[in-house]
């Protein structure tokens, strides 16, 4: 997957608003693969929306979103499953993480559905983000931001084209930022991938190509 093309995108929730200003909503909008995009928003504008949107568990909106040259409103349940495996990844708002599993059990749930990365690869990530000694403890005792990292880790356990990261640092100091950034850059660059990331305020300290207003 090369683009995915937004076209006159709304949510319905939205529909009845009379002006909508925004870079994002009602636009002819691209990301293409390989560029870096900051979306800048308000709470209550939608960016949690749009990334369930992206990621097709919502189809709550007006207007098109293609995955190249497909409506993905048209995508079938085997298309998903390969898109979700191959394609894009997404760093959740709310994490969804399992409470009464540990923090590898967790990665390692998604990494079995992909085989993408060796346990050591994974035990690498836990030490780098600072989260080694937190391997087998369960994440319903763990900070939010240590489940943030959890939830990072995890989201980098596949194959993408895109990876959408929905406020992934609202809960980490700025080092623990700096290191996460560090991370996505190279496994983006790996696969020559595109990178969307939200905020509210605090975001990722990337080399942003485009940075849009919700």
């Amino acid at each position: 997957m090369n683009q995915i093309h937004l076209q006159q995108t709304l949510p319905e929730v939205f529909a009845d608003r009379h002006s909508i200003t925004s870079d994002v909503w009602h636009r002819d909008l691209l990301f293409s693969k390989g560029d870096c995009t900051l979306i800048e928003a308000a709470s209550g504008t939608g960016k949690s929306s749009l990334c369930s949107y992206l990621y097709g568990y919502r189809t709550d909106y007006q207007g098109l979103i293609n995955f190249d040259e497909t409506n993905i409103k048209h995508y079938t349940t085997r298309q998903w499953v390969e898109a979700r495996q191959k394609h894009v990844s997404l760093l959740f708002q709310d994490l969804r993480l399992f409470p009464e599993l540990t923090a590898f059990e967790n990665v390692w749930l998604k990494n079995k559905l992909t085989n993408y990365k060796k346990k050591k690869e994974i035990q690498a990530l836990f030490e780098e983000m600072d989260i080694a000694d937190k391997f087998t403890i369960k994440v319903g005792k763990l900070s939010f931001g240590q489940q943030q990292r959890i939830a990072f880790i995890r989201a980098l356990c596949q194959p993408f084209d895109f990876i959408f990261l929905d406020e992934p640092i609202s809960h980490l100091d700025d080092e623990n930022g700096r290191i996460m950034g560090e991370i996505l850059l190279r496994e983006a660059g790996r696969q020559g991938a595109g990178v969307v990331v939200t905020s509210i305020g605090k975001h990722l300290n990337l080399p942003y190509q485009h940075v849009l207003k919700l």
